[in-house]
């Protein structure tokens, strides 16, 4: 039969541990969630404020949906640019301290437009070799020479830049939070490196966005770079709670991504109320200094515990939690241990993480409680 070949590679991901299902949520996103119809400890969302099931996100979504109703009904270059897209946008702009910010759909969609229309078959992209995946497609989308190196070393990202012809055009790209590491991106040599081999700079902030900086801009804005990244792509779908992403940086940039970036340009525009909840969760970024000292206090404290237990938890510095397990089969048995145990820790394996870093992904919100952090403790204690 001409599908046998889907049924082998199944049976052979099955055999080495690397199969993969889907889980049911049959509630809101929180803390505890409903999965497969049992109430359990969520440490596996990116909700890193809680702000998904916020209510003042829910009703600025709901009184959205009566002035706008909810689809946008057309690209935004037909009749689908909504000044709520454009509000997003302008209050993005300036929460991330640059001149323009233009929205995406999703994060994945903004990395397979954003890089296609910077790069070309000409040109050379220098990519950290934990980028996330959606990095990896839009380099290739974009037919550019792909070089990679190993994660934050500088050296070896100089001894690239070093080797480059002469004005050809290049790229350096990064996450600024690796979301299997949870570690930080070394930005400020990235940026001083850019600079002297005349590389431009872009930054992918998905799991920096809210969680970091003063006002929850970022990476980015913890290191006052604002001015020196030449492209800030972040997601509204993680800390922000709600959908879509963004490019922020100069006007130029958003006038060349509107007419040359072809997932922005063939794909229906984001449902106005999706904006407008969306501004809502800026407000809330912008001002609740106290909700990101609350989570970044409660990672710390879960890091070091697991960490005097014996945990290898990698180099992570922020809500991002990984503990090496190593073995692909060995990390889903754990995580299905912790299942039974009424915690929800999603077992992290290749390809998404090389191999042999098979991993538990643990993420902490600001929502979790002490009493939360300890469960999770002596369940993993227990194991």
């Amino acid at each position: 039969m001409k599908t046998d070949y889907l049924q082998k590679e199944l049976h052979d991901l099955e055999s080495l541990g690397l199969y993969r299902s889907l889980k049911t949520v049959h509630s809101p996103q929180a803390r505890e969630i409903v999965l497969e119809g049992r109430r359990v400890l969520n440490f596996s969302s990116n909700d890193y404020l809680g702000l998904a099931s916020d209510a003042r996100i829910k009703q600025a979504a709901i009184e959205a949906i009566e002035e706008y109703g909810f689809g946008a009904g057309a690209s935004r270059l037909i009749c689908g640019n909504m000044d709520a897209h454009e509000k997003l946008e302008s209050e993005l702009a300036q929460l991330k301290k640059v001149e323009s910010a233009l929205v995406y759909s999703s994060g994945y969609m903004a990395n397979t437009g954003i890089i296609p229309t910077l790069m070309d078959r000409h040109s050379v992209v220098i990519s950290d070799k934990l980028n996330h995946a959606s990095i990896i497609d839009g380099i290739v989308l974009s037919r550019a020479k792909l070089l990679r190196y190993p994660h934050a070393d500088m050296e070896a990202l100089e001894d690239v830049l070093k080797n480059l012809p002469a004005k050809q055009r290049r790229l350096i790209v990064t996450d600024t939070v690796f979301s299997m590491d949870g570690d930080k991106a070394p930005l400020k040599e990235i940026v001083d490196l850019g600079r002297r081999y005349e590389a431009m700079v872009m930054v992918d902030e998905a799991h920096a966005f809210g969680v970091l900086g003063e006002h929850g801009g970022g990476l980015v804005e913890e290191l006052g770079l604002e001015a020196q990244v030449d492209v800030q792509m972040g997601t509204l779908s993680k800390a922000a709670g709600c959908f879509g992403a963004y490019a922020c940086g100069t006007k130029l940039l958003r006038e060349y991504l509107i007419n040359k970036s072809r997932s922005f340009i063939y794909t229906t525009a984001m449902p106005p109320a999706l904006a407008q909840a969306a501004r809502a969760a800026l407000r809330i970024i912008h001002h609740d200094f106290q909700l990101r000292r609350d989570l970044q206090n409660k990672a710390d404290y879960l890091r070091a515990k697991l960490q005097v237990m014996g945990f290898d938890t990698m180099n992570s510095s922020t809500p991002i939690i990984p503990i090496l397990i190593k073995d692909p089969s060995q990390a889903k048995v754990m995580s299905q241990h912790l299942l039974k145990r009424g915690i929800f820790v999603q077992a992290i394996r290749p390809p998404t993480v090389p191999n042999g870093t098979s991993r538990l992904r643990l993420t902490v919100t600001a929502t979790h409680t002490q009493e939360d952090l300890d469960q999770l403790l002596n369940a993993l204690r227990a194991l």
